[in-house]
C-alpha cells in the first residue's frame, strides 16, 4: 500500500473529505467496496478521481484508507 503523503496529510484530508464532496468518509470507504475490483491504489483514485470528480488528494486519502481498513478486516 503506497502513500505519496504524511499520515498528518492524510488526516487532514480525510477531516475535509465531508466539506469537499458533500459525502461521509464511510459512505465513499462503501462506494469504493462496491465499485469495480481494483489490485492497486493508484487505480482506485484514479477511478474515484474519473467517476466522482474527487481532487488528487481526497481520492488519495480515500483509497488509502479503504485500503487499511480492509487489511484490518483480514488480520480479524
Amino acid at each position: 500500500m503506497s502513500l505519496n503523503h504524511s499520515e498528518e496529510t492524510h488526516a487532514a484530508l480525510l477531516a475535509r473529505v465531508t466539506s469537499t464532496s458533500g459525502r461521509e468518509v464511510r459512505e465513499w470507504l462503501q462506494i469504493v467496496e462496491d465499485g469495480p475490483t481494483f489490485t492497486r491504489l493508484e487505480d482506485r483514485v484514479h477511478w474515484l478521481q474519473d467517476d466522482y470528480s474527487l481532487p488528487h488528494g481526497h481520492a488519495t486519502a480515500i483509497a488509502h484508507e479503504y485500503d487499511k481498513a480492509r487489511a484490518a478486516r483480514r488480520v480479524s
